[in-house]
């Protein structure tokens, strides 16, 4: 099943003749299946219009009553009875710190007394931050969020919306980076390099512009009439929950369980078939001359798609390993488990990935990027005299070759990482910092993003390097890495130091109300770009999972400047225009298969989506 995003940000009806305190003109209206649109129905376009032409009736405002506003709370879900209804008639909100709480009240347990908290009524109090989900509606005056429920602020005037919102950035400022929302303190905080992150409407918005348009075959045009179809639906095999899905741009992609990795058939309409299953025996891998491992947690296709490796963590709750095992797809047998060592000393790794965005195909690769909290390396299964190692005859584990890399002595905290087309890489880490990393050097980072007080859990790039894609628990944020370096030619971030010409980036996010739907404690995980593997194609979507939703956003979509989401906004640009795919169970992962498989009545490449138990493949018609 397939939809868009909610309707939560429909006008609030501000009459107020009825006896219930309930706004029953609006209702959020959606199906019990959840495929909200963002492009409205004739009948929602005439609430719409029934809306705007009320004679809005408002309280008279009290002169006493500072920070006065109207407090509506949204019920019903994503049912067909959704509605909002006024909560307080009239209110008023404040800014206060965690320590002037009363005792039994800290909204969280957790807050120090230092945070700061809003406190609306006597119903709301939360601590400021981007799990509130705030979103901004400037032409109505309103800000919705999330607080255990989803509520919408609505103010009496322009003049008032403002000033919530200036305070409630520099709180929010504050809180996550522990001093004042001072022009000095964004300064320390950002540097002066990306000053225009800071107060992003004075940031440079036309690297955007000049990439949206520079390609007619760099996108795909907007169609309102894009939707997403669910083709099929398959129950994995082999009776082990999917813990992660690995695709091939081949024949061949790979479910990887907790009991064994089951390979798939790659079709134009998505992945099926059982084909073999390699077996792990009582939590271990068969093979290899020391197979104890828990399920892995990274499968990383290499030689054609000819071999996998694959790593587990070394002890339960942490994701370093101490090695990797390599697979033969073919034969189905683990070949071999190599270790990570360096000058004679093993060492962990918590992440690998492919030298190059289409490394998996060549058929004589034998190097990978290695990645841990503070080294960054190539690694070879070749000996240091380039000669392959006899797997056969070793007594004991072969060695990887540690060719070249970084050992920093400290404070990195790297987490994440990922590779362009020609090798250059991408690093995410705990402080929220991206690093980038030409392929000349692993050493020092040719530009190094600040962060925005989230940690960077998963990072991807496109494949000529001119956008990167992070992924944080409440957001994604989308930068552009183009610049115009001093001889006046148009690069990216990996070949050279941005200066201060660097745009601003853009986040993607859920709507308060499809936050709220998604689940306290769900998060967003494993954001991806579409994929391409060629120079001249552009990738077309993003697609993210959160909870059971699989979010999908159109890429020209977010980076055209003058989209609709982006108007009435202040800060950074947040785009919440996206198709929802929702399964029944949790999504493990949501990927697009590789651009060989997009169809001619299609502009995308199925969608594929595995939860625990089944598999579902999603295209996204162009009629």
């Amino acid at each position: 099943m397939g939809g868009s995003h909610s309707r939560e940000d429909l006008e609030i009806s501000d009459e107020e003749e009825e006896e219930e305190e309930e706004i029953s003109d609006y209702e959020d209206a959606e199906d019990p299946d959840y495929q909200p649109s963002r492009t409205p129905s004739s009948s929602v376009d005439e609430v719409d219009a029934k809306l705007k032409a009320l004679k809005l009736k408002y309280p008279n405002k009290n002169s006493s009553l500072k920070n006065a506003v109207k407090l509506y709370l949204h019920i019903g879900g994503s049912t067909s009875n959704a509605k909002w209804v006024i909560s307080e008639k009239l209110t008023s909100y404040s800014f206060i710190k965690a320590s002037q709480v009363a005792d039994g009240d800290d909204p969280h347990g957790d807050s120090t007394d230092s945070l700061w908290v809003l406190k609306i009524g006597s119903k709301i109090q939360v601590k400021i931050g981007m799990d509130m989900q705030l979103k901004m509606l400037g032409d109505q005056c309103r800000v919705d969020f999330v607080s255990e429920g989803v509520w919408a602020l609505k103010f009496f005037n322009e003049e008032d919306y403002r000033a919530f919102v200036k305070k409630f950035q520099d709180c929010l400022f504050e809180n996550t980076y522990g001093c004042e929302a001072t022009d000095d303190n964004k300064l320390k905080v950002y540097g002066k390099d990306f000053i225009g992150w800071a107060n992003p409407d004075t940031a440079d918005d036309s690297m955007w512009e000049d990439d949206l348009f520079e390609s007619p075959s760099s996108g795909t045009p907007l169609r309102r009439s894009q939707d997403l179809r669910e083709e099929f639906e398959e129950v994995a095999g082999g009776g082990g929950g999917i813990q992660s899905l690995t695709l091939g741009a081949l024949d061949n992609s790979f479910l990887v369980s907790d009991s064994g990795i089951q390979v798939v058939k790659n079709f134009s309409h998505g992945i099926h078939g059982k084909g073999v299953y390699v077996n792990f025996s009582g939590g271990r891998i068969k093979g290899g001359s020391s197979s104890s491992t828990t399920t892995p947690n990274k499968a990383l296709l290499m030689r054609a798609e000819t071999n996998m490796l694959l790593m587990s963590p070394s002890n339960e709750g942490k994701p370093h390993s101490t090695g990797v095992h390599q697979l033969d797809i073919e034969t189905g047998k683990i070949v071999s488990e190599w270790k990570f060592e360096k000058d004679g000393t093993d060492i962990t790794m918590r992440d690998i990935t492919n030298d190059n965005k289409g490394a998996q195909l060549d058929p004589s690769g034998s190097t990978f990027l290695g990645l841990d909290d503070n080294r960054l390396c190539r690694w070879d299964m070749r000996d240091s005299y380039g000669i392959v190692q006899n797997l056969a005859s070793a007594s004991t584990p072969p060695v990887l070759n540690w060719t070249h890399g970084h050992q920093f002595s400290r404070g990195t905290n790297f987490q994440c990482f990922a590779t362009t087309g020609d090798g250059s890489i991408v690093v995410g880490s705990l402080d929220g910092k991206i690093r980038l990393y030409s392929i000349n050097s692993m050493r020092q980072a040719k530009t190094a993003f600040p962060g925005l007080g989230s940690p960077i859990t998963h990072v991807d790039v496109t494949y000529d390097g001119k956008w990167i894609l992070g992924t944080t628990d409440t957001y994604l944020v989308l930068i552009c890495t183009l610049f115009v370096d001093k001889d006046g030619r148009t690069t990216t971030g990996f070949q050279g130091r941005m200066g201060n010409k660097i745009s601003a980036p853009r986040l993607l996010k859920l709507t308060p109300l499809d936050s709220h739907l998604a689940g306290v404690d769900n998060k967003f995980h494993g954001a991806h770009f579409s994929w391409v593997t060629e120079h001249g194609k552009q990738e077309r979507h993003l697609v993210a999972t959160v909870g059971k939703f699989s979010i999908i956003w159109n890429f020209q979509q977010v980076k055209d400047s003058s989209h609709e989401c982006y108007r009435n906004q202040q800060g950074l640009k947040s785009c919440y225009c996206y198709k929802i795919a929702l399964k029944d169970d949790s999504i493990v992962d949501s990927r697009f298969m590789h651009d060989k498989f997009a169809v001619s009545d299609s502009p995308e490449a199925p969608l594929v989506v595995a939860t625990p138990m089944k598999v579902s493949s999603f295209s996204i018609s162009s009629k």
